[in-house]
């Protein structure tokens, strides 16, 4: 692991989001994803140091506790995991690492995020998610929130977003 600074992530972040390249957030994306590899094996390494309870281990509740304190620790943040309908798990944080409060911007722009999530938590699941960051600060909302779930599914709520849904009804649809 590497540690950068929050300015450093933000500061590369917003050059490829200026860059006007639209494959910069896809380019982050990527970033996230290739990193989760190594962040399995750090939290895993983590959670060892702190509990005899193995990471495969771990109820929802433990799980919910263990990762908000890891990524506190690490500094990306509060993150509260919870869920919609049992549909999709829900990743929720008012002080993310990535975002930009003072960004502005038009849509969730937590990229980075987005790509490290959907590796880690496939990796955790055991099978391969997709992950829909649906409320930003960067654009203006109180927290990021971020939706985790099968590809199909998310998929599916995209598409519905697409057309206009809000992204719960759109979950709702999906039970």
């Amino acid at each position: 692991m590497l540690t950068v600074t929050r300015a450093s992530l933000l500061s590369l972040r917003a050059a490829l989001l200026r860059s006007g390249d639209p494959q910069s957030a896809v380019t982050l994306q990527e970033a996230g994803y290739a990193g989760g590899a190594t962040l399995y094996e750090s939290f895993k390494g983590w959670l060892a140091e702190r509990s005899e309870i193995g990471i495969e281990d771990l109820d929802v509740e433990a799980f919910q506790h263990r990762a908000s304190e890891y990524f506190s620790d690490h500094g990306w943040g509060t993150l509260h995991v919870g869920s919609i309908d049992d549909v999709v798990a829900t990743l929720d944080s008012p002080d993310w690492g990535e975002c930009d409060p003072n960004l502005g911007a038009q849509q969730p722009s937590c990229h980075l995020t987005t790509g490290m999530f959907a590796d880690l938590f496939g990796r955790l699941a055991g099978a391969p998610v997709a992950v829909l960051e649906v409320e930003c600060r960067s654009a203006g909302h109180e927290r990021c929130r971020f939706l985790v779930g099968s590809p199909d599914v998310m998929d599916a709520v995209y598409e519905e977003m697409g057309r206009g849904t809000e992204y719960e009804a759109a979950v709702r649809k999906q039970t």
